[in-house]
């Protein structure tokens, strides 16, 4: 017996679910190893990273942890790439405050690897087995926040960067 054409939509939705699910869980996996590992790739202590949203106002001092995922602020889970935001705080050597920094990922399933952005770099391929292979990440991550501080003095005042870099007084 041939399918109706509402069954074959029903089929369709039934693929697509599922392969929403599994790109938002193989994504929140790779992001939450990206977050327990930056910290040993810095050599730093892991308190300086936390999971933060990708875009708009946050706390940098608080970790938000599965917040931080943009999958959190929808209500239905839809294919699409996985946004979440890494902030990086370091202790100032001149006062008692801390200095902080912002990026976003985005990372989505593509076949048998991981498409991952890191702001607006390079796309950068990653084996869906991703054990040991996160350096190129890593790398782009740690790029981008040394690339903050590598523009020119005016620059820093321009109104793009109040949300992705500041000062918190320590508590």
């Amino acid at each position: 017996m041939t399918q109706s054409r509402f069954e074959k939509l029903q089929d369709a939705i039934r693929t697509y679910g599922a392969a929403a699910f599994e790109n938002l869980l193989r994504c929140k996996g790779l992001g939450e190893t990206i977050l327990a590992e930056f910290p040993n790739y810095l050599e730093c202590d892991p308190k300086c990273i936390t999971a933060v949203p990708a875009q708009g106002k946050f706390d940098p001092r608080k970790d938000y942890g599965e917040d931080a995922f943009s999958y959190r602020q929808k209500q239905v889970v839809v294919l699409e790439p996985i946004q979440f935001g890494i902030a990086l705080t370091v202790k100032n050597f001149e006062d008692s405050g801390s200095l902080w920094l912002r990026t976003a990922l985005s990372i989505e399933v593509t076949g048998d690897t991981f498409d991952v952005f890191v702001a607006q770099q390079p796309i950068i391929r990653i084996p869906l087995e991703y054990t040991g292979k996160l350096e190129p990440v890593f790398d782009a991550i740690y790029r981008e926040f040394l690339n903050t501080f590598q523009l020119e003095v005016l620059e820093f005042n321009d109104k793009r960067f109040e949300t992705r870099i500041g000062f918190v007084p320590e508590e």
